[in-house]
């Protein structure tokens, strides 16, 4: 490929679509500009288990940017005060592993078996090795550093110096950069972007145009003028706070998220400190109220640390590539960091984008739908978290459970509460190349929505999961802690 790609914007998506675009087509001429002026969001500190396929595909070991970047591993997330239900207060949503592969049917068994009211333990944290691990310090991955052992984890990470670890990646493969202000862009007949002006006088051209603005979406949106379609409806949290707080020295390998008054609170242990921040919606809780509970949780005062605000456009663009511009990160949608999707949608557009334009603009459409129906899946995920919990102490709680919910996600429900295949039902909407059926089943179980006991039954099943415990704990031997 010879073209010529312009990328606006820096920070972890533009460098990350530098890089990408760089490994696969190294005779395109890629020139990034970002204006220094401009700070980036970064309150993005967390990953899934998909960030390591990038590392993999670039052929970056963890020795070589997980200390320049301060990151830590994550086995999983810890969900805290979610629910009220007994025993169900806190659950670990884990990753998965080759491990897991023979607990997972077992799991999914009990699952139904309690929607049928079955007096079964059905609570992930009974079933999944990387609940184990984190609650013994351990990361996930075998002693032996045998590589032909599928285990699942993902990172924390400092999300500046990761964009400043791909950047400095891009120019070794040949990307090239500038500082600037965009000061003007002109259009061609057809609408196509056809350069850039910066305001000291630097015009880019380009035949492809990467809107890596953030949430400012210059091209995607201001010049292109394409609809933006809000999730306000059902995901109501528009503002986020950060704190950072000193490091902790023994730290477990996940990341924790506390539901507040109004929202909810990540913990993100990293070498050099603990990332925090609380996002919550505006409409139910002023910034300095927000800020003052996130204080309290924390322990920080205000002379020790000041607080970074934040605000959110949560939504999709209708069109993520319209004419020649491709939108990557928070410029082409966002929804809220829950379950770290962000990096996910960020490699998941480049690499979808990659394949769809070698093939040919006849793809674009395709594209265009297929990214939509990964931000309206995921989407109905994050909203489950929401609909499902059973807080009374606030309007905020409360009005969550009233959320409107999207036909998939209403049938799913169906398919749960019946005890029906939610396995089954995933692949018929082929959502499971998301959140594979096993995540759903933790969410739901970990919060323990369930129908009630039926006293009719009355099986022990007691001695099944004692025997999973003592499996998986004697597994834990085979790893090493942190």
């Amino acid at each position: 490929m010879n073209q010529s790609i312009v990328i606006l914007g820096g920070g972890t998506a533009g460098w990350m679509t530098a890089i990408l675009f760089a490994h696969r087509w190294p005779s395109a001429d890629i020139h990034l500009i970002e204006s220094s002026d401009i700070p980036t969001v970064g309150v993005g500190e967390g990953s899934t288990p998909y960030l390591k396929n990038l590392f993999d595909q670039l052929n970056i070991s963890e020795d070589e940017w997980m200390p320049q970047c301060n990151a830590t591993y994550k086995n999983g997330i810890t969900f805290k005060n979610w629910s009220t239900q007994p025993g169900c207060e806190s659950y670990f949503h884990p990753f998965l592993s080759q491990y897991d592969a023979d607990i997972i049917p077992v799991f999914e068994h009990h699952a139904r078996l309690r929607c049928h009211g079955y007096p079964v333990q059905a609570h992930p944290d009974h079933y999944f090795l990387t609940k184990q691990l984190t609650d013994e310090f351990k990361k996930a991955l075998p002693i032996d550093g045998n590589n032909s052992v599928v285990t699942l984890y993902a990172y924390h990470f400092d999300a500046a110096k990761l964009g400043m670890f791909l950047k400095n990646k891009s120019i070794e493969l040949g990307v090239k950069h500038s500082y600037g202000t965009i000061k003007s862009i002109q259009q061609k007949n057809n609408g196509d972007i056809a350069q850039l002006t910066t305001n000291s006088g630097e015009i880019l051209t380009g035949d492809l145009f990467v809107d890596c603005s953030g949430f400012n979406a210059l091209l995607i949106d201001k010049t292109l003028k394409t609809p933006f379609v809000k999730f306000d409806e059902n995901l109501f949290n528009d503002s986020a706070i950060a704190i950072p707080s000193a490091k902790v020295e023994n730290y477990k390998p996940e990341t924790k998220s506390t539901a507040l008054s109004c929202g909810w609170a990540w913990q993100i242990p990293l070498t050099n400190r603990v990332g925090n921040g609380y996002v919550y919606s505006s409409k139910y809780q002023t910034a300095e109220s927000a800020e003052a509970e996130l204080r309290k949780l924390i322990g920080v005062t205000e002379q020790e640390q000041p607080a970074k605000h934040i605000k959110m456009r949560v939504g999709r663009v209708e069109k993520h590539w319209n004419k020649n511009c491709l939108a990557v990160g928070l410029s082409q949608g966002f929804i809220e960091p829950l379950e770290a999707t962000a990096l996910n949608f960020v490699q998941d557009t480049i690499n979808s984008f990659i394949q769809a334009y070698e093939e040919g603009e006849k793809n674009k459409q395709a594209f265009n739908d297929k990214m939509n129906y990964a931000f309206e899946r995921i989407r109905d995920y994050i909203v489950l978290h929401y609909w499902s919990n059973s807080r009374n102490d606030s309007q905020y709680w409360q009005d969550c459970k009233q959320i409107p919910i999207s036909p998939s996600l209403h049938k799913l429900l169906g398919v749960w509460f019946s005890g029906g295949s939610l396995s089954d039902e995933l692949k018929a909407q082929q959502i499971d190349q998301y959140y594979p059926s096993a995540s759903w089943l933790a969410l739901l179980a970990g919060y323990g929505v369930f129908p009630p006991f039926d006293p009719t039954k009355k099986e022990d099943f007691s001695q099944d999961i004692r025997s999973i415990i003592a499996r998986r704990q004697a597994l834990s031997a085979q790893f090493k802690k942190l």
